[in-house]
């Protein structure tokens, strides 16, 4: 997928419309479409839009797995110096939100850029 703000909004429902036929709870599912359009709009920020990234989302015996690749190895997630709880920032907390959704998500450098990766622990 190339990414824009169109075909964000049709990952997030897929991403839900998937995770609820595989038997996902709605929580978890909800969860899930956050990680992902969090990591989609980093991937944004790092590539430009109409970057190539491909989105994976997943269950297994752990949990819900997103998976974002895009093509910028050089532009790794960065936590922003802004507080979670800063009700004035219009932005800076999404690795804050991937902390307390999928504590102990990743990146790895790949062939073709770097793929974040993000467990949704089964509750």
């Amino acid at each position: 997928m190339n990414v824009c703000e169109e075909n964000l909004r049709a990952v997030r429902e897929v991403t839900l419309k998937v995770l609820a036929a595989a038997g996902v709870d709605c929580e978890t599912a909800e969860s899930a479409r956050l990680v992902a359009s969090e990591l989609i709009g980093n991937a944004v920020r790092a590539c430009g839009n109409w970057a190539p990234v491909v989105v994976e989302v997943e269950q297994d015996a752990k949990g819900v797995w997103v998976k974002v690749h895009d093509p910028n190895p050089a532009r790794l997630p960065v936590r922003s110096s802004t507080a979670p709880d800063d009700d004035q920032a219009e932005s800076g907390r999404g690795l804050w939100l991937l902390d307390a959704l999928a504590p102990g998500w990743d990146v790895t450098l790949t062939p073709i850029g770097k793929q974040v990766r993000c467990l949704l622990p089964n509750s």
